[in-house]
């Protein structure tokens, strides 16, 4: 600090102290010998610094940028299995640096929990200085009003008990915190400017709280309904699930829901041509077991909520509704096979199983494979690749090439639904000897060779996957947030000021009226706030008739308001 500071600060006395909650800084004179103690009350100045908190804030965002970028294990683990394939340079030292599971990491958590730490050391004393402050009342005027940055000063008529008076209640009368001190009058004003600074920085814990408790209690899976089928809140009912450490499988809210009817339109021309235009899922659902059914509508940011678990539309597709039919005309398997769109079309692929009740033309049991390929909008023969002109269900066409053998699904690992393991399998031959496949349209049937029986395309349902989720505590992240962006509000765009008002007798008798601003930052509405005041109480003190007036004794400070 410079000697001109130290000088005006010394002058100003406890007028200048106490306009910010800001901890003080010790000088190098004042720390303690550097012992452990020494070491260790150091350690905690810096950590609890708005400096490193700021820094810890920043390093935190730094390190999400890896979380945004590259596929997470918490989220996908099949993109991260496809990435670590593509990329095996640098993969062992994504792996090291655990960038698969950024946000679980060792160095996402300590920057984590010390930025913490960091916000709690700095608020909780500046909130119980500030608490003080608010009990406390503004500090008496200065010796010198002169030396303060807005200043300005009369002669009047009005007896100095009269001036003050008239000032206590001007001040008050535009919400300044004021009292008479001594010859003075000293107010205070925009508390809420630390208020605010307060408020953003509660709001930052907050945050932090709701994220960690979101990610410790969260649950999180999904699931694929075909029309007509349903789902019920249970683990055994989800395609996949995740959760967190400390979530507990009681907490899954017990409701449940059937999938009546997708409903999606698109876009039948321009260079919009596609996109879709209704996206929306009519399920069925009921709270608990004995709830009332009610009817609800599933859209895209419009989720169906119950009891805090919100389930969301994510995605459809088509389900060929195939039946397999053995050498002796029996219907063995009849199903809606959902297969997974491949592109914007909703050209799609996938596999039919026929696991059991088939038997060859030998008689022995065996399994049936078919690889899948379907276009709800077919080209044409002739027309280039079997891929779909348009999402919607205008010329349905449905490939097959078919396997017998065994399926290797008795063998006790998973395998993916959409996926045929033909590695101990035959491929059907037709009467040439070539791979057996045909394109089919609904109703159409593919005779397997040798009276091996066929199969049968008889209709196309559709099917829609749904994320169901619970963040037990994006509510509160959500207040956090509000709260966070209001503080920092009140802490920009509100001054915290002091003003005070001095009347005295001068030495011919008449009064000497003096008055004062000081802001916690330099703006330029301090002066016009204070001009403001003077002209209100210059009306009811108005300046002595004397052509000329005494100058105060010293010069203002550069700067001052005359």
């Amino acid at each position: 600090m410079s000697n001109t500071n130290t000088t005006d600060e010394r002058d100003l006395g406890t007028a200048g102290e106490q306009l910010s909650t800001a901890p003080r800084e010790e000088s190098a004179s004042s720390v303690p010998a550097m012992g452990v103690i020494g070491w260790a009350r150091w350690f905690w100045r810096q950590l609890t610094s708005m400096r490193v908190a700021l820094i810890l804030l920043f390093l935190l965002s730094l390190g999400a940028i890896p979380g945004s970028l590259i596929p997470q294990n918490s989220v996908d683990e099949l993109k991260v299995q496809t990435f670590k394939e593509a990329h095996t340079t640098v993969t062992p030292v994504y792996e090291k640096l655990q960038f698969f599971d950024v946000y679980s990491s060792v160095w996402f958590s300590a920057i984590y929990i010390l930025l913490f730490v960091s916000l709690i050391g700095c608020i909780v004393p500046r909130t119980a200085q500030f608490v003080g402050q608010l009990r406390g009342r503004p500090p008496g005027a200065p010796k010198k009003l002169t030396r303060l940055p807005a200043y300005t000063t009369w002669r009047t008529d009005a007896e100095p008990e009269q001036v003050r008076e008239a000032a206590l209640g001007i001040l008050r009368k535009r919400r300044f915190r004021s009292h008479a001190v001594g010859d003075a009058v000293a107010a205070e004003k925009g508390y809420l400017r630390e208020t605010g600074n307060l408020l953003f920085h509660i709001a930052l814990i907050v945050m932090l709280v709701a994220f960690a408790g979101g990610q410790l209690f969260k649950s999180e899976g999904g699931k694929l309904i075909v029309e007509g089928d349903g789902f019920a809140n249970t683990i055994t009912q989800y395609d996949d699930f995740k959760s967190g450490s400390l979530f507990d499988m009681d907490d899954l809210a017990p409701f449940s829901f059937d999938l009546e009817d997708f409903v999606g339109t698109y876009e039948r021309s321009g260079p919009q041509r596609g996109t879709p235009r209704t996206y929306e899922a009519r399920v069925t659902y009921a709270e608990g077991a004995d709830g009332e059914p009610q009817k609800k509508v599933i859209e895209v940011n419009k989720p169906l909520e119950v009891d805090g678990t919100k389930v969301y539309l994510n995605a459809h597709g088509y389900a060929p509704v195939i039946s397999v039919k053995d050498g002796k005309g029996k219907e063995v398997y009849r199903s809606a096979v959902p297969l997974l769109p491949i592109d914007n079309n909703v050209t799609s692929t996938g596999a039919v199983k026929v696991m059991d009740g088939y038997k060859g033309t030998d008689g022995k049991k065996t399994q049936l494979g078919f690889q899948a390929f379907f276009v709800p909008t077919f080209a044409g023969d002739g027309q280039g690749t079997m891929f779909s002109q348009y999402p919607g269900l205008d010329y349905p066409v449905l490939a097959l090439n078919g396997y017998y053998g065994s399926l290797g699904v008795d063998s006790g690992l998973p395998q993916n639904v959409y996926q045929l393991d033909t590695s101990k399998m035959k491929e059907f031959k037709d009467s040439n000897g070539d791979k057996l496949k045909k394109r089919l349209r609904p109703g159409e049937t593919m005779k397997l060779p040798d009276g091996a029986g066929s199969v049968t395309f008889e209709s196309v349902e559709e099917w829609a996957s749904f994320q169901i989720s619970r963040q037990p505590a994006s509510g509160w992240a959500l207040t956090g947030a509000v709260a966070a962006i209001l503080g920092l509000a009140g802490s920009l765009f509100i001054q915290r000021r002091r003003v005070w008002v001095r009347a005295v007798k001068g030495p011919d008798g008449v009064t000497v009226v003096e008055m004062a601003g000081l802001g916690r930052s330099e703006s330029a509405k301090l002066p016009e706030e204070l001009a403001d005041l003077a002209v209100a109480l210059n009306t009811v003190a108005p300046t002595a008739p004397e052509a000329e007036t005494e100058q105060p004794s010293e010069e203002p400070a550069e700067g001052a308001e005359k």
